[in-house]
């Protein structure tokens, strides 16, 4: 069998799909563009057949538009590869039905402007838009958590009052602002385009649960996921609201657990662990709260670095962020899923090297199994028609 490319005869004749869900309830199931340098054939090999380029990385998201994944996670970290929001906006006319979730590092843009760009990117997508809030520090630049996370607050207060009052007025510590909103009005109503947030110091679960929509966590052990979404759902009582879960995680699904035990394997067999730290280490975020996390549940893992039944944590020896992946045949990862699922975890953002292979290989042994739904849809935000907005059906002034 090829490393890049699978051919499903064989899985055709010897899987069986069963399409009964032991759970009724929907769940967002995203997929993910490798934006930041993020793809490979082995961990750490450096293929050039798997650069971060605009041929690549559009094939990919063009292929989990066409197999039914409902989002898909659009990167940002300061390394070789691509610009989220130029990318999302080159996506925009060559996707049909798939959202785009693309990171905004909050600080990066003027607000007001960065307002602008969203609303044209929401427009171009006709409401496929959706918006991960990210907080690491700028390139070059240092700042404390609680700083950073004050900063990302006046960002998103602004945003906010943009999609919702006919004036931006806010007076803060980093931005002071009196501007009419008719140049930044979205595509989507009832709130605009919905937030996906993922930190875990107490400055970023307060954020999220003041204002962020979706909760994303990295992979852990079931008992401190379930940990992380008590603290979450407390807080955000706190200000009477609710947050809905994500969970962004790796997966490698074979016809047997034998034969994805073995791609496993097969993905570390090359490493340099040298090279694999210093992968690690070039992400925005290497030294944050969340990367720490992963390494701990690396460490708490056996000799073959599977930390629980299904939940291998060798993927994170070669890059920062989320660190561990569903391994397992059909059966036993859409058993995790649904257990998740039951959790009340209703946002999933899968991937897996290489990126293209695999989520077709996902698409075609476990999506089926899985029933799906579009958050904005579910939040009411994506209008039956053109809205009455500047850059929609409303009168030029």
């Amino acid at each position: 069998m090829s490393n890049r490319i699978i051919s499903f005869n064989a899985i055709n004749k010897s899987v069986k799909m069963n399409t009964f869900l032991s759970t009724n309830k929907s769940a967002e199931i995203a997929w993910f563009a490798p934006l930041c340098d993020g793809d490979d054939d082995f961990l750490g090999n450096r293929n050039p057949d798997f650069k971060s380029t605009w041929e690549n990385t559009s094939s990919i998201v063009s292929t989990a538009d066409k197999l039914g994944f409902r989002n898909v996670l659009c990167p940002s970290s300061y390394q070789v590869g691509q610009d989220p929001l130029s990318f999302v906006a080159g996506m925009a006319t060559l996707t049909k039905q798939i959202n785009l979730l693309v990171a905004i590092r909050c600080g990066e843009l003027h607000p007001p402007m960065l307002a602008r760009t969203i609303a044209t990117l929401d427009h171009m997508l006709k409401g496929r838009l959706t918006i991960n809030i990210i907080s690491s520090n700028l390139p070059g630049t240092e700042l404390s958590s609680s700083e950073r996370y004050a900063r990302s607050r006046e960002v998103i207060e602004i945003l906010k009052q943009a999609w919702t009052q006919d004036h931006i007025f806010f007076k803060g510590k980093y931005y002071q602002f009196d501007l009419p909103t008719n140049p930044v009005k979205p595509y989507q109503q009832n709130g605009g385009p919905l937030l996906y947030f993922g930190g875990y110091s107490p400055d970023g679960i307060d954020l999220c649960a003041e204002f962020c929509d979706v909760y994303l966590m990295w992979p852990e052990t079931e008992s401190k996921l379930q940990g992380l979404m008590d603290t979450m759902t407390l807080k955000a009582a706190e200000y009477n609201r609710t947050v809905k879960f994500g969970l962004r995680v790796h997966v490698i699904v074979r016809e047997t657990e034998e034969e994805a035990r073995s791609y496993a394997d097969h993905l570390i067999s090359n490493l340099d662990l040298d090279l694999g730290t210093d992968i690690r280490n070039r992400a925005q975020d290497a030294t944050s709260l969340g990367v720490a996390r992963q390494s701990k549940l690396r460490e708490e893992a056996d000799e073959k670095y599977y930390v629980e039944p299904n939940l291998w944590t060798g993927i994170g020896l070669a890059r920062s962020g989320c660190g561990a992946a569903i391994v397992g045949n059909p059966n036993q990862v859409v058993a995790k899923i649904e257990r998740y699922i039951d959790m009340g975890i209703e946002s999933f953002i899968f991937s897996g090297y290489p990126h293209q292979q695999e989520c077709e290989l996902f698409a075609k042994l476990v999506l089926p199994r899985l029933k799906t739904m579009s958050l904005p849809e579910l939040y009411d935000r994506v209008p039956k028609e053109t809205p009455n907005s500047p850059l929609g059906k409303g009168p030029r002034k």
